[in-house]
């Protein structure tokens, strides 16, 4: 056994054993772990630092599968940002697979307290990639979020024992509902691996949604118990259906929380290093992400496991692209957030990323936290705006209709920024975080009581309304308002120029009994219910959606501007006036677009024509051409005039 100078981490099979390498600086020694398959360790072996900080070990005759940990020593002084404790298992950050999921146990907070029978082993892999082919998803297409195991453990037709996996996600018929409705993308929510909050198991709750992480490479065996190569397949699936897969990664937080929190992997290494800390006092730990903890992300050593994490899924899966939870700790140095700082820098010059598309979400509550538009192109942005304010236009607010036009039209306001000539919006009204569609027209405050924080978690703002009466009911003209509400807003989101996201079973009218903070959820309220679903709304999403995809001006990046590729009209069919853009509760706007019809092939225009109020509009069509509403049950009988019902959007085509 020797010393043998590889990468700066991991570990690397070879012919005649197995070289192991994990970095760190202030450790004063660094064991390898060997395990039995009855888990018992067989050896513990020291490793030789480097000049480079960087610990090794060479293994002769060990082969692939073999289960090994560290154990690091050192100084233990938490108030000096030193966690040293070889009693502590410590998870590989370059793990590729765990033999098992993270649970939560007080052990592992505990000082000299023994924790090798409950922290999963990390198991010696042999990378399988190659080049991967060109990414699917290209910026202006609908992505479709979803988490796992919510979105398949009801399911009909999966059996059983796919129910809450990758692998059901390749089911004929889960492929066959993202087809009708038009997904170009799917968005997996965290599936490597992580840890629940300690607060939970004793409330008998689970984190459902793996925004908890412990390794950032190894997968989560709770939802791909295949590994890699399950995952590999499942992709290989989907993009034969032409189906793009995204994945949710977090890099801004760890598991391992604040300094109360559990002791797994980068804690015991090199908390010191690793973390951020506040100037001056290096025992308390920056929480700029509300979680207790914040990766140094800007660290040299971090900076190049965010680069070959991402480098893995793409080589080893295929992944086509990448979002990134509150991602401006990825930017913030201890200069602030920094648009063109290294790691980001990085992330865009490398060449197997080249190609991939990279979403921020462009906030977290940190100084300077709240960065939407400043992300370096060809970042996409998660726009938060978009969903605020077209929430509040369809809810009746005064004074919106001026920012529905420029949700409308890319967002020109904050995306035009740092000399940007398009869009990276990407548009949604509902995310895994919040209300679903359903519940924003159905409740007007949230209800998290079953999370047992006695409703003081989740937003208190959420731009909601109940269309009469708070919750489920029976009433059947409140029903078919909230049915209409729910048209209206999925219309509008797939007429926005940009990307578009919709959150899985949003299309369907999915409610989670307006709980806004459902992450500790793992049961019926987040679980999608498909037998519940409505066909009525999925229709009209199929609908809409193939509207996107036949007319060019949707998808398309760059900004309308008015220059002949919008008008802006109003019931009379001439463009707005600067009085009709400033009444407080204006109800009504057109929105023509030059754009190309793809069913044609030709060039044509097309009137989006919004009406929120509680009756029947009738809009004079520009032009003396005849026009045609486009809808599921119309028939191809043109007009000059369109008619547009209370609370609906409306599209007509010119003939």
């Amino acid at each position: 056994m020797a010393a043998n100078k590889s990468g700066q981490g991991g570990a690397t099979i070879f012919e005649t054993g197995v070289d192991f390498a994990v970095w760190s600086h202030n450790a004063g020694q660094i064991e390898l772990c060997l395990f039995g398959d009855d888990d018992k360790e067989l050896t513990r072996l020291p490793m030789e630092r480097g000049d480079d900080h960087v610990h090794r070990l060479f293994v002769d005759g060990l082969k692939e599968g073999a289960r090994y940990g560290y154990r690091a020593d050192g100084v233990y002084a938490p108030d000096s940002g030193l966690w040293f404790d070889p009693s502590k298992l410590l998870v590989d950050p370059y793990a590729k697979e765990l033999d098992r999921p993270f649970h939560h146990d007080s052990l592992l907070g505990t000082f000299g307290a023994e924790t090798q029978h409950l922290v999963p082993k990390a198991i010696v892999t042999r990378d399988i990639s190659g080049k991967p082919a060109k990414s699917l998803f290209r910026p202006g297409g609908f992505i479709y979020e979803v988490a796992v195991r919510p979105f398949t453990m009801l399911h009909p037709d999966i059996p059983e024992a796919e129910r809450g996996t990758v692998a059901a996600l390749a089911h004929p018929s889960v492929i066959a509902h993202l087809k009708r409705i038009g997904v170009d993308a799917i968005e997996l929510m965290p599936i490597t691996a992580w840890i629940d909050e300690r607060h939970l198991p004793p409330l008998g709750l689970r984190n459902g949604w793996g925004y908890n992480p412990v390794a950032f490479m190894a997968l989560d065996p709770r939802l791909v118990p295949g590994g890699m190569a399950q995952l590999r397949d499942t992709v290989a699936k989907l993009h034969a259906e032409g189906i793009a897969v995204i994945l949710d990664l977090v890099f801004n937080h760890t598991g391992e929380s604040d300094r109360f929190g559990t002791t797994l992997s980068l804690r015991g290494l090199d908390n010191l290093s690793f973390y951020r800390h506040l100037p001056g006092r290096p025992g308390e730990l920056v929480n700029d992400t509300g979680t207790g903890n914040t990766v140094g992300c800007d660290h040299p050593y971090i900076r190049q496991l965010i680069i070959d994490s991402l480098r893995h899924f793409v080589l080893g899966a295929g992944i086509d692209g990448f979002r990134f939870d509150l991602a401006p700790v990825l930017g913030r140095s201890s200069n602030g957030f920094e648009a063109h700082g290294k790691t980001l820098t990085a992330m865009l010059a490398d060449d197997v990323l080249a190609d991939r598309v990279m979403i921020a979400e462009p906030w977290d509550i940190g100084p300077g936290g709240y960065q939407l538009g400043n992300f370096p192109a060809p970042f996409l942005e998660w726009n938060d705006r978009v969903r605020d304010d077209v929430r509040c236009y369809w809810r009746g607010d005064d004074y919106k209709t001026g920012p529905l036009a420029t949700a409308l039209a890319g967002c020109s306001d904050i995306f035009s920024r740092n000399a940007g000539t398009g869009t990276r919006s990407v548009n949604f009204l509902a995310a895994h975080d919040g209300f679903t569609l359903r519940d924003v027209v159905s409740y007007s405050g949230k209800h998290n009581e079953a999370n047992g924080e006695q409703n003081r978690d989740g937003h208190n703002e959420n731009h909601t309304w109940n269309n009469g009466v708070e919750g489920e009911t029976r009433y059947p003209d409140i029903i078919r308002k909230r049915r209409d509400d729910l048209k209206a807003l999925l219309a509008t989101l797939f007429a926005t120029r940009g990307s578009i996201m919709l959150t899985a079973g949003d299309e369907a009218g999915r409610t989670q009994r307006g709980n806004n903070n459902a992450y500790c959820q793992d049961n019926e309220i987040t679980w999608v219910d498909w037998a519940a679903l409505d066909d009525d709304l999925i229709a009209h999403t199929a609908f809409i959606s193939g509207l996107r995809k036949r007319f060019s001006a949707f998808a398309e990046m760059g900004f309308l501007n008015g220059n002949g590729d919008v008008e802006w009209i109003s019931p009379s069919g001439q463009p707005m006036s600067v009085q009709e853009w400033e009444t407080p509760n204006f109800s009504t706007l057109g929105m023509v677009l030059s754009t190309r019809d793809a069913e044609s092939s030709k060039a044509t225009r097309l009137a989006v024509l919004f009406n929120r109020s509680g009756g029947e509009e009738i809009f004079a069509l520009p032009g003396s051409s005849p026009w045609r509403l486009l809808a599921p049950d119309a028939s191809r009988k043109s007009a000059t005039s369109a008619i547009v019902p209370r609370r609906s959007v409306a599209f007509y085509l010119e003939s």
